[in-house]
Protein backbone atom coordinates (compact mmCIF):
# COMPACT_ATOMS: atom_id res chain seq x y z
CA UNK A 1 0.00 0.00 0.00
CA UNK A 2 1.43 3.67 -0.08
CA UNK A 3 0.04 7.09 0.34
CA UNK A 4 -1.03 10.29 -1.16
CA UNK A 5 0.02 13.53 0.11
CA UNK A 6 -1.58 17.08 -1.16
CA UNK A 7 0.03 20.12 -1.03
CA UNK A 8 -2.66 23.39 -0.44
CA UNK A 9 0.05 26.31 0.44
CA UNK A 10 -2.68 29.44 1.22
CA UNK A 11 -3.14 30.54 4.76
CA UNK A 12 -4.54 33.68 6.29
CA UNK A 13 -1.04 34.47 8.07
CA UNK A 14 2.35 33.19 8.20
CA UNK A 15 3.82 31.71 11.56
CA UNK A 16 6.75 32.98 12.95
CA UNK A 17 8.13 29.61 12.75
CA UNK A 18 6.75 28.48 9.52
CA UNK A 19 8.87 27.37 6.87
CA UNK A 20 6.49 25.24 4.48
CA UNK A 21 5.37 26.58 1.42
CA UNK A 22 2.54 28.68 2.48
CA UNK A 23 1.60 31.75 0.98
CA UNK A 24 -0.93 34.16 2.42
CA UNK A 25 -0.90 36.61 -0.29
CA UNK A 26 -1.85 34.67 -2.92
CA UNK A 27 -5.06 33.38 -1.95
CA UNK A 28 -6.68 35.01 -4.84
CA UNK A 29 -4.86 31.98 -6.96
CA UNK A 30 -7.10 29.15 -5.09
CA UNK A 31 -9.18 28.46 -8.51
CA UNK A 32 -6.23 28.54 -10.57
CA UNK A 33 -4.28 26.20 -8.24
CA UNK A 34 -6.63 23.81 -7.81
CA UNK A 35 -6.81 23.49 -12.05
CA UNK A 36 -3.49 22.59 -11.61
CA UNK A 37 -3.58 20.52 -9.11
CA UNK A 38 -6.30 18.38 -10.90
CA UNK A 39 -4.27 17.93 -13.76
CA UNK A 40 -1.34 16.85 -12.19
CA UNK A 41 -3.26 14.58 -10.04
CA UNK A 42 -4.63 13.03 -13.67
CA UNK A 43 -0.87 12.76 -15.04
CA UNK A 44 0.34 11.33 -11.85
CA UNK A 45 -2.14 8.80 -11.34
CA UNK A 46 -2.67 7.20 -14.61
CA UNK A 47 1.43 6.70 -14.49
CA UNK A 48 0.89 4.63 -10.92
CA UNK A 49 -2.51 2.88 -11.87
CA UNK A 50 -0.54 -0.29 -10.70
CA UNK A 51 -0.38 0.69 -7.38
CA UNK A 52 -2.83 0.54 -4.74
CA UNK A 53 -3.02 3.41 -2.39
CA UNK A 54 -4.91 3.41 1.36
CA UNK A 55 -4.18 6.92 2.84
CA UNK A 56 -5.09 10.62 1.36
CA UNK A 57 -3.12 13.78 3.60
CA UNK A 58 -4.07 16.98 2.95
CA UNK A 59 -1.53 19.46 4.19
CA UNK A 60 -0.01 23.21 3.97
CA UNK A 61 -0.40 25.28 4.42
CA UNK A 62 -3.94 25.52 5.88
CA UNK A 63 -6.04 23.28 3.68
CA UNK A 64 -9.02 24.27 5.36
CA UNK A 65 -8.59 27.69 4.45
CA UNK A 66 -10.10 27.32 0.79
CA UNK A 67 -13.65 26.64 0.43
CA UNK A 68 -14.42 22.85 0.75
CA UNK A 69 -15.52 22.41 -2.68
CA UNK A 70 -11.65 22.63 -4.18
CA UNK A 71 -11.02 19.97 -1.30
CA UNK A 72 -13.71 18.12 -2.38
CA UNK A 73 -12.98 18.15 -5.93
CA UNK A 74 -9.44 16.90 -5.73
CA UNK A 75 -10.89 13.75 -3.69
CA UNK A 76 -13.16 12.76 -6.86
CA UNK A 77 -9.77 13.69 -9.12
CA UNK A 78 -7.68 11.21 -6.85
CA UNK A 79 -10.89 8.40 -6.80
CA UNK A 80 -11.33 9.00 -10.25
CA UNK A 81 -7.85 8.27 -11.26
CA UNK A 82 -5.97 6.53 -8.66
CA UNK A 83 -6.52 3.11 -7.78
CA UNK A 84 -7.63 3.20 -3.96
CA UNK A 85 -7.91 0.35 -1.56
CA UNK A 86 -11.14 0.23 0.47
CA UNK A 87 -11.85 2.57 3.02
CA UNK A 88 -8.67 4.77 2.91
CA UNK A 89 -7.55 6.91 5.77
CA UNK A 90 -8.26 10.40 4.39
CA UNK A 91 -6.85 13.29 6.94
CA UNK A 92 -6.59 16.71 5.92
CA UNK A 93 -5.52 19.36 8.27
CA UNK A 94 -7.09 22.21 9.95
CA UNK A 95 -6.92 25.36 11.96
CA UNK A 96 -9.12 26.41 14.27
CA UNK A 97 -11.16 29.69 13.27
CA UNK A 98 -11.30 28.47 9.37
CA UNK A 99 -14.03 25.59 9.22
CA UNK A 100 -17.81 25.96 10.39
CA UNK A 101 -20.63 22.76 10.57
CA UNK A 102 -21.51 23.45 6.65
CA UNK A 103 -17.57 23.02 5.62
CA UNK A 104 -16.98 19.89 8.62
CA UNK A 105 -20.39 18.18 6.69
CA UNK A 106 -18.47 18.63 3.33
CA UNK A 107 -15.57 17.12 4.31
CA UNK A 108 -17.43 13.96 5.68
CA UNK A 109 -19.46 13.36 2.61
CA UNK A 110 -16.32 12.95 0.48
CA UNK A 111 -14.82 10.32 2.72
CA UNK A 112 -12.59 12.54 5.01
CA UNK A 113 -12.29 10.77 8.08
CA UNK A 114 -9.37 12.16 10.43
CA UNK A 115 -8.84 15.98 11.33
CA UNK A 116 -5.75 17.42 12.56
CA UNK A 117 -5.99 20.47 14.58
CA UNK A 118 -3.31 23.34 14.55
CA UNK A 119 -3.07 23.74 18.63
CA UNK A 120 0.32 24.62 18.49
CA UNK A 121 -0.47 25.44 22.54
CA UNK A 122 -3.15 26.32 24.86
CA UNK A 123 -2.05 29.47 25.88
CA UNK A 124 -3.21 32.68 24.20
CA UNK A 125 -0.32 35.10 24.68
CA UNK A 126 2.11 32.37 22.83
CA UNK A 127 -0.36 31.74 20.52
CA UNK A 128 -0.03 35.77 19.51
CA UNK A 129 3.76 35.33 19.70
CA UNK A 130 3.70 32.69 16.67
CA UNK A 131 1.17 34.74 15.00
CA UNK A 132 -1.26 31.91 14.93
CA UNK A 133 -4.62 33.48 14.30
CA UNK A 134 -6.67 31.59 16.90
CA UNK A 135 -7.19 31.26 20.46
CA UNK A 136 -7.65 28.54 23.06
CA UNK A 137 -11.17 28.66 23.26
CA UNK A 138 -11.44 28.55 19.30
CA UNK A 139 -9.94 25.59 19.51
CA UNK A 140 -12.75 24.39 21.81
CA UNK A 141 -14.84 25.76 19.52
CA UNK A 142 -13.44 23.33 16.31
CA UNK A 143 -13.24 20.19 18.42
CA UNK A 144 -17.24 20.47 19.23
CA UNK A 145 -17.95 21.08 15.46
CA UNK A 146 -16.07 17.31 15.43
CA UNK A 147 -17.47 15.60 18.41
CA UNK A 148 -17.11 12.19 17.57
CA UNK A 149 -14.68 11.93 14.71
CA UNK A 150 -11.02 11.01 14.70
CA UNK A 151 -9.25 14.30 15.74
CA UNK A 152 -5.35 14.89 16.40
CA UNK A 153 -3.59 18.15 17.99
CA UNK A 154 -0.41 19.50 16.87
CA UNK A 155 1.59 21.04 20.19
CA UNK A 156 5.13 22.61 19.81
CA UNK A 157 7.35 22.03 22.67
CA UNK A 158 10.44 24.43 22.81
CA UNK A 159 8.87 27.83 22.49
CA UNK A 160 10.05 31.05 24.45
CA UNK A 161 10.18 30.21 28.30
CA UNK A 162 7.59 27.53 28.06
CA UNK A 163 7.53 25.17 30.79
CA UNK A 164 6.41 21.57 31.36
CA UNK A 165 3.63 22.45 33.45
CA UNK A 166 2.23 24.62 30.26
CA UNK A 167 2.83 21.73 27.97
CA UNK A 168 0.51 19.48 30.62
CA UNK A 169 -1.94 22.09 30.65
CA UNK A 170 -2.39 22.35 26.73
CA UNK A 171 -2.24 18.56 26.53
CA UNK A 172 -4.99 18.29 29.06
CA UNK A 173 -6.73 20.85 26.78
CA UNK A 174 -6.24 18.90 23.30
CA UNK A 175 -7.60 15.73 25.49
CA UNK A 176 -10.64 18.08 26.70
CA UNK A 177 -11.34 18.39 23.69
CA UNK A 178 -11.70 14.69 22.11
CA UNK A 179 -8.23 14.75 20.64
CA UNK A 180 -7.12 10.74 20.23
CA UNK A 181 -3.64 11.35 18.22
CA UNK A 182 -1.03 14.03 19.05
CA UNK A 183 1.69 14.88 17.07
CA UNK A 184 4.21 16.89 19.43
CA UNK A 185 7.19 18.73 17.59
CA UNK A 186 10.10 20.40 18.88
CA UNK A 187 10.66 24.02 17.59
CA UNK A 188 12.98 24.21 15.16
CA UNK A 189 14.24 27.45 14.33
CA UNK A 190 14.93 27.59 10.22
CA UNK A 191 16.93 30.19 8.52
CA UNK A 192 14.65 33.25 7.27
CA UNK A 193 12.06 32.81 9.38
CA UNK A 194 11.10 35.61 12.44
CA UNK A 195 11.47 33.01 15.14
CA UNK A 196 14.99 32.69 14.26
CA UNK A 197 16.54 35.76 15.10
CA UNK A 198 14.87 34.33 18.64
CA UNK A 199 17.61 31.90 18.25
CA UNK A 200 20.17 34.04 17.34
CA UNK A 201 19.48 36.40 20.47
CA UNK A 202 19.92 32.74 22.86
CA UNK A 203 16.02 33.16 23.99
CA UNK A 204 15.17 29.80 22.80
CA UNK A 205 15.17 26.86 25.23
CA UNK A 206 18.21 24.98 25.23
CA UNK A 207 18.33 21.42 24.14
CA UNK A 208 18.43 19.97 27.68
CA UNK A 209 15.68 22.03 28.43
CA UNK A 210 13.55 20.99 25.01
CA UNK A 211 14.57 17.28 26.23
CA UNK A 212 13.26 17.36 29.98
CA UNK A 213 9.80 19.04 28.25
CA UNK A 214 9.73 16.05 25.95
CA UNK A 215 10.34 13.62 28.89
CA UNK A 216 7.99 14.99 30.97
CA UNK A 217 5.00 15.58 28.62
CA UNK A 218 5.51 11.87 27.21
CA UNK A 219 5.00 10.68 30.81
CA UNK A 220 1.48 12.55 31.06
CA UNK A 221 0.64 11.90 28.04
CA UNK A 222 0.97 7.84 29.04
CA UNK A 223 -0.44 8.54 32.03
CA UNK A 224 -3.85 10.09 30.29
CA UNK A 225 -3.59 6.52 27.85
CA UNK A 226 -1.97 8.43 24.99
CA UNK A 227 1.11 5.97 23.84
CA UNK A 228 3.93 7.43 21.67
CA UNK A 229 4.88 5.14 18.94
CA UNK A 230 6.69 7.31 17.09
CA UNK A 231 9.54 9.85 18.41
CA UNK A 232 6.82 12.80 17.77
CA UNK A 233 3.38 10.97 17.45
CA UNK A 234 1.15 9.66 20.38
CA UNK A 235 -1.73 7.83 20.03
CA UNK A 236 -4.67 6.38 22.49
CA UNK A 237 -4.24 2.38 21.05
CA UNK A 238 -5.96 2.24 17.02
CA UNK A 239 -5.64 5.72 16.29
CA UNK A 240 -1.92 5.71 15.13
CA UNK A 241 -2.16 8.12 11.82
CA UNK A 242 -1.46 5.23 8.79
CA UNK A 243 -0.36 7.78 6.55
CA UNK A 244 2.46 8.91 9.08
CA UNK A 245 3.32 5.11 10.07
CA UNK A 246 3.64 4.71 6.35
CA UNK A 247 6.45 7.42 5.62
CA UNK A 248 8.81 5.80 8.81
CA UNK A 249 8.26 1.81 7.19
CA UNK A 250 9.88 3.65 4.37
CA UNK A 251 6.70 2.84 2.31
CA UNK A 252 5.90 4.75 -0.77
CA UNK A 253 4.13 7.94 -1.89
CA UNK A 254 2.70 10.37 -3.86
CA UNK A 255 3.00 13.99 -3.53
CA UNK A 256 0.73 16.61 -5.34
CA UNK A 257 1.28 20.36 -5.41
CA UNK A 258 3.81 22.83 -4.81
CA UNK A 259 6.86 21.63 -2.72
CA UNK A 260 5.31 18.11 -2.50
CA UNK A 261 8.04 15.13 -2.40
CA UNK A 262 7.38 11.80 -3.66
CA UNK A 263 9.06 8.30 -3.06
CA UNK A 264 7.96 5.58 -5.83
CA UNK A 265 9.78 2.91 -6.87
CA UNK A 266 13.16 3.61 -5.63
CA UNK A 267 12.71 7.26 -6.79
CA UNK A 268 12.69 10.28 -4.47
CA UNK A 269 12.02 13.24 -6.40
CA UNK A 270 10.03 16.75 -5.47
CA UNK A 271 7.97 19.39 -7.18
CA UNK A 272 9.00 23.33 -7.04
CA UNK A 273 8.80 25.38 -4.14
CA UNK A 274 7.90 28.06 -6.44
CA UNK A 275 3.54 28.42 -6.87
CA UNK A 276 3.88 30.10 -10.51
CA UNK A 277 6.37 27.71 -11.24
CA UNK A 278 4.53 25.01 -10.65
CA UNK A 279 1.19 26.22 -12.21
CA UNK A 280 3.61 26.90 -15.41
CA UNK A 281 4.65 23.59 -15.81
CA UNK A 282 1.34 21.75 -15.39
CA UNK A 283 -0.27 24.14 -17.75
CA UNK A 284 2.49 23.79 -20.70
CA UNK A 285 2.67 19.58 -19.58
CA UNK A 286 6.29 20.02 -18.21
CA UNK A 287 7.01 18.22 -14.69
CA UNK A 288 7.09 20.91 -11.98
CA UNK A 289 9.75 18.54 -10.37
CA UNK A 290 13.05 20.28 -9.26
CA UNK A 291 15.37 17.24 -7.90
CA UNK A 292 15.07 13.30 -8.62
CA UNK A 293 17.42 11.00 -6.99
CA UNK A 294 17.42 7.31 -7.41
CA UNK A 295 17.87 5.79 -3.67
CA UNK A 296 19.73 2.18 -3.95
CA UNK A 297 22.26 0.25 -1.86
CA UNK A 298 23.79 0.89 1.18
CA UNK A 299 21.57 4.74 1.06
CA UNK A 300 18.21 2.74 0.95
CA UNK A 301 19.34 0.68 3.76
CA UNK A 302 20.05 3.84 5.91
CA UNK A 303 17.04 5.17 4.83
CA UNK A 304 15.09 2.11 6.54
CA UNK A 305 17.21 1.89 9.34
CA UNK A 306 16.51 5.53 10.63
CA UNK A 307 13.26 5.57 9.73
CA UNK A 308 12.27 2.47 11.45
CA UNK A 309 13.91 3.45 14.70
CA UNK A 310 12.28 6.74 15.22
CA UNK A 311 9.59 4.08 16.09
CA UNK A 312 8.84 2.64 19.04
CA UNK A 313 8.17 -0.58 17.77
CA UNK A 314 11.81 0.05 15.92
CA UNK A 315 12.80 -2.26 13.00
CA UNK A 316 12.04 -5.23 11.54
CA UNK A 317 14.76 -7.22 10.97
CA UNK A 318 13.85 -10.04 9.18
CA UNK A 319 12.22 -7.76 6.62
CA UNK A 320 15.21 -6.08 6.50
CA UNK A 321 17.06 -9.04 5.55
CA UNK A 322 14.15 -9.87 3.28
CA UNK A 323 14.15 -6.31 1.23
CA UNK A 324 18.06 -5.84 0.82
CA UNK A 325 19.18 -9.93 1.21
CA UNK A 326 22.04 -8.78 3.62
CA UNK A 327 22.19 -10.30 7.50
CA UNK A 328 21.92 -6.86 9.70
CA UNK A 329 23.33 -8.24 12.60
CA UNK A 330 26.32 -9.50 10.91
CA UNK A 331 26.78 -5.81 8.49
CA UNK A 332 25.55 -3.69 11.35
CA UNK A 333 27.60 -5.55 14.19
CA UNK A 334 29.85 -2.67 14.90
CA UNK A 335 27.13 -0.50 14.93
CA UNK A 336 25.20 -1.92 17.28
CA UNK A 337 27.93 -3.31 19.40
CA UNK A 338 28.71 0.41 19.88
CA UNK A 339 25.32 1.79 21.24
CA UNK A 340 23.93 -1.36 22.86
CA UNK A 341 23.68 0.60 26.06
CA UNK A 342 20.67 2.70 24.13
CA UNK A 343 19.36 -0.25 21.75
CA UNK A 344 17.89 -3.85 22.44
CA UNK A 345 16.76 -6.74 20.49
CA UNK A 346 13.05 -7.49 21.09
CA UNK A 347 11.68 -10.55 19.42
CA UNK A 348 12.77 -10.00 15.61
CA UNK A 349 12.44 -6.40 16.45
CA UNK A 350 16.01 -4.00 16.79
CA UNK A 351 14.87 -0.85 18.85
CA UNK A 352 15.73 1.91 20.51
CA UNK A 353 15.37 2.20 24.60
CA UNK A 354 12.42 4.12 25.51
CA UNK A 355 14.83 6.60 27.11
CA UNK A 356 17.17 7.25 24.45
CA UNK A 357 14.47 7.37 21.81
CA UNK A 358 14.17 11.49 21.51
CA UNK A 359 18.07 11.71 20.69
CA UNK A 360 17.74 8.98 18.14
CA UNK A 361 19.23 11.01 15.56
CA UNK A 362 23.15 10.86 17.52
CA UNK A 363 22.44 7.19 17.35
CA UNK A 364 21.26 6.38 14.06
CA UNK A 365 24.23 8.37 12.39
CA UNK A 366 26.62 5.23 13.73
CA UNK A 367 24.81 2.72 10.96
CA UNK A 368 26.01 5.27 7.61
CA UNK A 369 28.19 3.51 5.65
Amino acid sequence: MAGIYVHIPFCKSKCTYCDFASFPKEIGKTESYFACLYRETEGRGKALKNKVFDTIYFGGGTPSIVPAKFIAGEIRQIKKFFNLAKNPEITIELNPGTVDSEKIKAYKSVGINRFSIGLQTGYDDQLKELNRIHTAKDFLTTCNLLKGENISADILIGLKNQTAEQVKKTIDLALAGGVKHISMYALTPEVGTPIYTDYLNGELLSDDEVADIYDAARSYLAEKGIYRYEVSNFAAHGFESRHNYNYWQRGEYIGLGVSASSFIDGRRFTNTFNLNEYMNAVIYNKTPEISNEEISGDDAEFEFIMLSLRTEKGMDVEKFNKEFSADFKTKYAAAVKKNEKYTEFIGNYFRIKDEYLYVQNSIVTDFLR
